[in-house]
């Protein structure tokens, strides 16, 4: 290797947006986000119609199922394959390309019904082919098959998304591409989170007073993902039969249980570290939502389960990520400030309030409030951070932990 990560990182000398893949794919998540649950609101209101190709329900869906998730995974991986294939990271024009091809598709969507089901599918698909390319291509040249599992399930990812644009042109709404995404993305989840949360905690807790300590990854977590796994196996195709919401319940008892050995109840001090925890919670949360729907039908709605995987498994966590991110990559101390504490609290208002809209206990105005503080979520992040993730860095720590390497 000519260089370190970090050495790239001094010395790249164009734009700073430009500098490690974080930073346009995590900047460009944010104010999608914000922007598209803002749009979305807006058509229910009827203040605007945009001449898209898919169902109204369905372009909410995708918006942010394909459209802001793959940004953040892609800012995640781009920053943290270099860590684990020890090659230089991708930065500037071919940087800038992916992040044209991901707007391209935001647009070619949102207009799908002036450019025709087929192109707009077609420009949309393009990006998660090319991240899945370069991908495949960094770990195969850094040697790294170990986390090939990872980039499965891009490609799986990819496979969803180009499933919800022909279920959606043949049948005019998408129903197993949603659910393979929602699988895709909570497997990664699951996968890289169940590495990234109890390490943080870990090396954060063992510099300050002893205790409890999270236990490492071993044969256990491989439990649980299996489990995981095989509750999603089920609920793709089959997400009201009774075998699956046991399955699901098997699974979410099993990660509470994972939960429960990486000492989340140590890391109150620090709002970074606790909200991996709680946005971890929700997966668990969601499985039990499956039975839950199962058992009382009258009360609890499978969209509740769905929400708290979307919005507070996905949501949070990806927050959470991408601040500790673009913090530790910007060399900034990784500690959360008032304007951090401000979003997270605004995003588990968000996921709370929509999951409770998902039963029959619910209270007027929920849905009003679950989008008004993901909004503000979003768009509170985006505005915090841009100088962040558009300034140069303060300087580059040794101990600056990297998304894909936990210090």
């Amino acid at each position: 290797m000519s260089a370190t990560t970090a050495e790239r990182i001094r010395t790249w000398q164009g734009p700073a947006v430009l500098g490690l893949g974080f930073r346009p794919f995590f900047l460009g998540a944010g104010l999608w986000s914000a922007t598209a649950m803002l749009l979305w609101v807006l058509m229910l209101t009827g203040g605007f119609a945009p001449p898209i190709a898919l169902a109204p329900v369905d372009w909410h869906v995708h918006s942010l199922l394909y459209g802001f998730v793959p940004a953040t995974v892609t800012g995640f991986l781009l920053t943290a394959v270099p860590n684990w294939t020890g090659r230089l990271p991708v930065t500037g024009m071919p940087l800038l390309a992916l992040a044209l091809i991901w707007l391209a598709g935001r647009v070619a969507v949102l207009c799908g019904d002036t450019l025709g089901p087929l192109l707009s599918a077609l420009v949309d698909l393009a990006f998660l082919a090319a991240v899945f390319a370069v991908i495949l291509r960094e770990l195969l040249a850094g040697r790294n098959r170990r986390n090939l599992p990872v980039l499965g399930l891009v490609g799986l990812l990819l496979a969803g998304n180009a499933l919800f644009h022909l279920e959606a042109a043949r049948h005019g709404m998408a129903v197993y591409g949603t659910r393979i995404g929602i699988a895709a993305i909570l497997m990664l989840i699951m996968l890289i989170g169940g590495r990234i949360v109890p390490s943080f905690t870990r090396n954060w807790l063992a510099r300050r007073d002893p205790g409890r300590l999270p236990a490492s990854f071993g044969r256990f977590d491989g439990i649980c993902l299996a489990g995981a796994a095989l509750a999603l196996a089920a609920w793709v195709p089959a997400p009201e039969a009774a075998a699956t919401a046991w399955l699901c319940a098997v699974a979410g008892a099993l990660h509470l249980a994972r939960l429960g050995r990486w000492a989340g109840e140590r890391t109150t001090a620090e709002p970074l570290l606790l909200v991996l925890h709680v946005a971890y919670a929700f997966v668990p949360l969601g499985f039990l939502l499956v039975l839950l729907a199962h058992l009382l039908p009258s009360t609890v709605l499978p969209v509740a389960a769905i929400h708290a995987w979307l919005a507070g498994g996905v949501g949070l966590m990806t927050l959470a990520v991408m601040t500790r991110a673009s913090l530790g990559h910007s060399g900034r101390a990784l500690t959360a400030d008032r304007p951090t504490v401000t979003i997270f609290a605004a995003l588990v208002v968000a996921a709370l309030a929509r999951i409770m809209a998902g039963t029959t206990l619910a209270m007027p105005g929920l849905l009003h409030l679950a989008a008004t503080a993901w909004i503000l979520a979003f768009a509170g992040f985006a505005v915090a951070y841009w100088p962040v993730l558009t300034g140069a860095a303060a300087r580059v720590r040794p101990s600056s932990p990297a998304p894909g390497r936990p210090r």
